[in-house]
């Protein structure tokens, strides 16, 4: 089912997750099947969209659902960085479409995470899949991109698309 994305203001953005557990297992493949629904039809609306966070559709768990060339569901993600390489980029953020900030990331992540059938993985990330799940990750803790600009000047109006 589409879900409403939250907007930027809404109080629910920044609180921090809960832990999936195995309490929420019989809801899971609900809450992906809504992720899913909601980023494609974020994607069909505004031509860009390559992941989503729980928190943003008003699931505070700790859930992160990608779509590149194939899903990706992260359950209890854990987000670690290998070195102190960073980089700045303007970031957008469905929950604020059209606003971009510009923020610094880590060029290079590793994240753990169970997938949807709670198996243990693990995935290398550079560049932009680096920054995107450090941007998606804030989420579960509920920190915003415009949390992260580099200064009070790095804000755009304007939509930057992306495939």
């Amino acid at each position: 089912m589409i879900r409403e994305i939250l907007k930027l203001g809404n109080p629910k953005l920044y609180e921090v997750s809960e832990e999936i557990t195995k309490a929420d297992m019989e809801l899971l493949p609900e809450w992906v099947a809504d992720l899913h629904d909601t980023l494609m039809d974020y994607r069909k609306t505004y031509g860009a969209g390559r992941a989503v966070a729980a928190p943003q559709i008003g699931v505070a768990k700790r859930l992160l659902y990608m779509y590149t060339d194939k899903p990706y569901v992260f359950v209890n993600p854990v987000l670690t960085f290998p070195d102190e390489e960073t980089y700045t980029l303007m970031d957008d953020c469905m929950s604020f479409p059209g606003l971009m900030v510009m923020v610094r990331r880590y060029q290079r992540a590793d994240i753990h995470y169970l997938d949807e059938k709670m198996q243990p993985r693990q995935m290398h990330l550079e560049g932009d899949l680096s920054e995107l799940l450090q941007h998606e990750y804030d989420h579960l803790d509920g920190i915003l991109a415009t949390m992260r600009a580099v200064d009070n000047k790095s804000f755009y109006m304007g939509q930057m698309k992306r495939d």
